[in-house]
């Protein structure tokens, strides 16, 4: 049966739209993403809607509140968990914000990062496959499923429409 943990990824795009801030995971030893860049979000709670998720986890990690985001894809990470667990991801880009950035949060250290040199940061390998859609100009949503193994994935595809 397939039961995945649903969870949101935000990426707050600069006022000039060549940054967006990320999250270095450095704080805690025993975090799977620990070392990694990411962008904000986490899991959906059992009493609140996807987009209710992705704001409040942005406001938990950053201390910003979203005033503006777009759904740019979803991912269906199956077998990402540190234990096989399948993640369903909906991928959002934040283009407009409020609030005082705070510069870290207890996962990490908060950095706002190039969107041209994002390949060079150390983060899932998965990510830099999708990454550049969510901030690229095409309005369409892309749908995309990348099954992993050992911390690893496996495959690539996706659609938009």
């Amino acid at each position: 049966m397939y039961t995945p943990i649903l969870a949101t990824l935000g990426f707050i795009l600069s006022q000039d739209e060549k940054k967006t801030l990320m999250i270095h995971r450095n704080k805690r030893l025993g975090d799977p993403h620990y070392g990694k860049y990411n962008g904000l979000g986490g899991k959906m709670e059992r009493q609140e809607d996807i987009f209710s998720c992705l704001k409040r986890e942005v406001y938990e990690e950053s201390g910003l509140l979203c005033e503006d985001a777009t759904l740019r894809g979803t991912v269906n990470w199956a077998g990402f968990g540190s234990k096989g667990e399948d993640w369903f991801g909906f991928i959002y880009r934040i283009d407009r914000f409020s609030g005082e950035l705070q510069a870290s949060n207890e996962e990490g250290d908060l950095q706002w990062c190039r969107l041209n040199e994002l390949h060079l940061l150390p983060m899932w390998e998965g990510d830099k496959y999708f990454l550049d859609m969510v901030f690229d100009d095409d309005p369409r949503i892309f749908y995309g499923c990348m099954p992993y193994r050992d911390g690893r994935p496996l495959s690539w595809h996706y659609s938009r429409g």
